[in-house]
């Protein structure tokens, strides 16, 4: 079977660390979407270490980890991040597996990403202007590279009349992107890339499953972002829910066995877009001070608010979760007020529903409080031994969302989790 690993929010819920935790029980992590926008934070031996294509199981002697067909890839920034990792983890690229299916992202994507998200002025979605948009609709419309093709002979020829299209493309825009410079690293880069392990994925775990391996597949950025079911137009461009995953690594729905989703203790956005419960406001600064809410990736410094219980329970839905997972429930240790989303007033109509089209509703959200509780989660070893009116808080979650609480974490280290059971 393949479990499935996901946020349930914006992105920025903490994926990497949980992912870390779990891969002790799997032989194989498997990312199946989205590309080098994503930042999964790890902490190893002390030190932070963020991953942005790479599975997160890297650390993990006896896991494999494989990059999907629904991943899009920028070659430069996955040789980066290799060489990265080779001093810490030297047997890393005999345990690294890139699909042939997955798409590249072109220098020429990267500017058109850039010219478009400056020409949209006030309208910005937030993009974080790694061409993957681009990227994944050069994939849609049939016109793509994919990480297979840096092993043509014609490769050089398919990469030229693809970039000739999109030179095209960025006539029509005034913002002028010095893009030519990037192009001598991109094939510096397929000339490393082409050198390491790439598979026919859908086979490879198809086999890998039949021998009974446990497969852990590794979702990037958040099901509020989906391209579906998110926050439309405000998303990313591919499908960030469970149902990704059969697209994604090409396995069949009925091989999908738990579904873990992940959801910080409060909600975090970056860059455009509606969110409901944001706090605009000392308390909302506060989330982010505490908090350490700047991009991994970005740096850029995130939206903060309270816990949205609609939408959560709008995405556990669309993912079948089986079990929540809270991370930085520490981060409210010293609140004396603490609230969270249980409704919303969406136009002077009051509905426990996620509106179609979000960005045009006014929407209040309904809350219900909870006292801050007076021992710090931080501290505690044990769910027990926490605070009763924290056991409370959980206690509701887990009511509203019909959903079991599976671990809280309670730290950036390794081992500050909490399992409940």
């Amino acid at each position: 079977m393949i479990d499935v690993l996901l946020g349930l929010q914006w992105g920025d819920e903490g994926k990497g660390k949980i992912v870390d935790f779990l891969a002790e029980g799997y032989d194989i992590i498997a990312r199946f979407q989205g590309g080098p926008n994503a930042g999964h934070t790890l902490y190893v031996n002390g030190k932070k270490v963020v991953l942005r294509t790479i599975p997160s199981g890297v650390f993990h002697k006896h896991c494999l980890n494989l990059i999907g067909n629904g991943v899009v890839i920028d070659p430069v920034s996955l040789m980066q991040e290799i060489e990265q990792l080779i001093p810490m983890q030297p047997d890393v690229l005999s345990r690294l597996f890139i699909a042939h299916r997955a798409h590249l992202i072109l220098p020429t994507h990267r500017a058109l990403d850039a010219a478009s998200e400056a020409a949209k002025g006030e309208e910005k979605i937030g993009s974080t202007l790694k061409g993957i948009g681009p990227a994944y609709m050069d994939k849609t419309g049939r016109n793509g590279l994919r990480f297979g093709d840096i092993l043509s002979k014609d490769f050089r020829k398919k990469y030229d009349k693809l970039a000739q299209k999109h030179i095209q493309m960025l006539r029509q825009y005034d913002h002028k992107i010095e893009w030519e410079q990037w192009e001598e690293p991109f094939f510096e880069a397929c000339e490393y890339l082409s050198k390491l392990q790439t598979v026919n994925s859908e086979y490879w775990l198809d086999k890998q499953l039949k021998q009974g391996k446990r497969v852990l597949a590794e979702g990037a950025q958040g099901s509020m972002l989906d391209i579906d079911y998110g926050t439309y137009p405000f998303v990313t461009s591919s499908n960030t829910i469970a149902a990704g995953v059969c697209n994604g690594l090409g396995v069949a729905p009925s091989r999908i066995g738990e579904v873990y989703g992940i959801t910080k203790a409060y909600c975090t956005r970056v860059g455009g877009g509606p969110f409901p419960t944001e706090l605009d406001d000392e308390t909302g600064e506060e989330l982010r001070r505490v908090g350490n809410e700047f991009g991994a990736v970005t740096g850029r410094s995130r939206r903060c608010g309270w816990l949205d219980l609609v939408a959560l329970k709008y995405t556990v839905m669309l993912s079948g979760v089986t079990k929540l997972i809270i991370t930085k429930a520490d981060v409210l240790d010293n609140f004396k007020e603490i609230k969270v989303a249980v409704a919303y007033n969406a136009d002077g109509i009051e509905t426990n529903e996620l509106p179609y089209d979000i960005c045009d509703v006014s929407i209040e959200p309904v809350y219900k409080k909870f006292d801050g509780w007076d021992k710090p989660i931080s501290s505690c070893s044990s769910f027990n031994d926490t605070p009763e009116v924290f056991r409370n808080y959980c206690d509701y979650i887990e009511k509203y969302l019909e959903t079991k609480i599976g671990y809280i974490s309670n730290g950036t280290g390794r081992d500050q989790l909490m399992a409940i059971f």
